[in-house]
């Protein structure tokens, strides 16, 4: 990998993640606008309603707690209002080795209003009547001036989805509406990450994946014109979702709030839906709750585009994640239970794919170096003062030899979306969660083994031990480019630059996770080693007599010109007639000049 296609691939992931930082949050379009109007004016369509529509007094009775259990997922039904009041999740705990609650009183609310004389009606605290068989608990309850409306609840033997029936009958209306609330608490070790990667996913009927703005501040709100699918509140490693499975939700209102101040309520995740009352007088108001891992493999079974959840970067590197490097990641996990030696193999069996890339680029660069000592004496012919000129006459040499100055950069544009993917795929794979790792007990996240007590500005208040090593290793593998690569005429200096860009990721990688500055360290590592081994199956001197006979051939007609020379050419001669006429102006201009005289 030449010097060159290195410092462009740093440059690409620089103004990727410049975007990704930098870029201010476009304005909503007029249309989106004027959703929010309707939703933030109408108190009576609130995500969650300030007060109960109906007396409240007048429904409540003694609650009691029922668990369902399996070996993934402890679930905890209330008979007050007949819903979930807390959700455990039995093999995951907090940063802290806390349990971890997904769901529970204080932080999570669920409202079900149903019509009851002309208006909506909270039947959230409202007794219900318990019937249990095995892991299903069926809870029934009769509104008062209402009808009849009961919630049926299945955990299945193992697993995060929750079978759910919501049925309803005499009630006059239209539909019944959902509503959910959740504060997002410090589950995680960067709370300034996990604040700003929670936020409201849903699915439209027309098959499109959408989600309020992941912002790590302010106000987000929308109103699908379009009946959902599903709808889901993602917090970065978990996720909760709701998903009809013979209906559909309807008059979606969507809302997240940030506290960028506040460590302990980092953010508040709000939905409310309409379901048809149709739908759940004929036994259609069949759901599932999922409350789970926002892990590929166990999204990705749940409903159509629910893996989505899951963020696999922008379109161009979704793909490759999907495709090749989760899929890698759940197979290599299955025989190497230490992730860090897991990131190794997997380098080495990407590395080892991509070897006749950089084979192929090696040898063009090794032409390209065997070519230095012509080039050289162009540039001592022609100076500094004209590079188009130099320019010509090196795109000439190159023809005349039969060399495709592209051909060492293709092959490693190539590997570019692999670089990248990786990029996206790391901060978001649940598999690195709290897996330790030499000094680090968690790949998932930065390691601060050096703590200074107090913020730097764009530094934070640590260094990462393994963003140290992937910037020596950056420099390292800029050192050995600049040894093996001529250098390149120009105003910039790219072996200065080379250097640059190393330092410049340091700060930005200093406070993503370990794993992804680990498996770039040993990128960087594996690829010095590999084009060392690559430079002892590589004759110079046979190179250069190739490029010798190639000339003699090109010469001679023995040899036709490739597309790219007959390219080239074509560049040459309009970059030559393009001189002509600029010339022919100027003299025409300097003799027009003397006739004023």
């Amino acid at each position: 990998m030449d010097r060159n296609t290195v410092i462009g691939a740093l440059l690409i992931l620089a103004m990727l993640l410049a975007y990704q930082f930098l870029a201010p949050t476009p304005p909503p379009e007029p249309a989106r606008q004027q959703k929010q109007t309707t939703a933030t004016t109408s108190k009576a369509t609130a995500a969650i309603p300030e007060q109960a529509l109906a007396d409240s007094a007048a429904m409540t009775g003694p609650a009691q707690d029922i668990v369902l259990e399996n070996p993934d997922l402890r679930l905890t039904l209330s008979t007050q209002g007949g819903r979930v009041k807390q959700v455990f999740l039995k093999k995951y705990k907090t940063y802290d080795q806390q349990p971890l609650l997904l769901q529970r009183p204080g932080t999570s609310v669920q409202q079900l209003q149903l019509p009851v004389g002309g208006r909506l009606t909270d039947v959230s605290n409202l007794p219900f009547t318990p019937t249990r068989q095995g892991n299903t608990v069926r809870f029934t309850a009769t509104v008062p001036g209402g009808g009849q409306v009961s919630q049926t609840y299945t955990l299945p033997a193992a697993g995060y989805e929750v079978g759910y029936l919501l049925a309803a009958s005499g009630f006059q209306g239209e539909a019944a509406r959902l509503s959910w609330r959740h504060e997002v608490e410090p589950t995680e070790k960067d709370l300034n990450k996990l604040r700003s990667e929670s936020t409201v996913n849903f699915y439209t009927a027309s098959d499109a994946f959408e989600n309020l703005s992941p912002s790590g501040s302010g106000l987000e709100e929308e109103a699908p014109e379009e009946p959902l699918k599903w709808v889901s509140f993602k917090q970065m490693y978990f996720v909760s979702g709701l998903i009809p499975r013979q209906t559909t939700l309807q008059k979606a209102q969507l809302k997240t709030t940030a506290y960028p101040e506040d460590d302990r309520r980092l953010k508040t995740l709000e939905a409310s839906v309409q379901v048809p009352l149709a739908d759940l007088a004929t036994g259609k108001g069949q759901f599932t709750w999922f409350f789970g891992p926002n892990d590929f493999e166990t999204v990705n079974k749940v409903a159509d585009g629910f893996n989505r959840n899951v963020d696999l970067g922008y379109a161009f590197v979704r793909p490759i994640n999907r495709l090749v490097f989760v899929p890698m990641f759940q197979f290599l996990g299955k025989f190497i239970t230490n992730y860090g030696l897991l990131i190794v193999v997997l380098v080495l069996i990407i590395k080892l794919a991509l070897t006749p890339l950089t084979y192929k680029s090696y040898v063009s660069m090794a032409k390209m170096r065997v070519m230095q000592p012509e080039l050289a004496a162009l540039k001592e012919k022609i100076g500094d003062d004209d590079p188009a000129k130099m320019q010509q006459e090196q795109m000439k040499l190159y023809q005349q030899v039969g060399i495709n100055p592209l051909s060492g950069c293709i092959p490693q544009l190539l590997t570019l979306p692999i670089l990248m993917s990786v990029f996206f795929l790391f901060p978001n794979l649940i598999d690195l969660r709290q897996q330790p790792f030499l000094w680090s007990n968690d790949l998932s996240t930065y390691d601060d083994l050096i703590k200074f007590g107090f913020k730097v500005p764009l530094l934070g208040n640590h260094i990462s031990l393994f963003t140290l090593l992937m910037t020596a290793s950056s420099l390292a593998f800029a050192w050995y480019n600049n040894q093996t690569t001529p250098a390149a005429p120009g105003p910039v200096d790219m072996k200065m630059l080379g250097y640059i860009m190393p330092l410049v990721f340091f700060f930005v990688m200093n406070s993503f996770p370990a794993g992804l500055a680990w498996y770039y360290f040993v990128s960087n590592i594996v690829t010095i080693g590999q084009q060392q081994i690559i430079k002892r199956f590589v004759d110079e001197d046979r190179i250069k007599n190739v490029l010798e006979d190639n000339r003699r051939k090109m010469a001679t007609g023995e040899r036709k010109k490739s597309k790219f020379s007959e390219i080239l050419d074509r560049q040459m001669k309009a970059a030559q007639e393009a001189q002509r006429q600029a010339g022919d102006a100027r003299n025409g201009r300097i003799d027009s000049d003397k006739k004023k005289k």
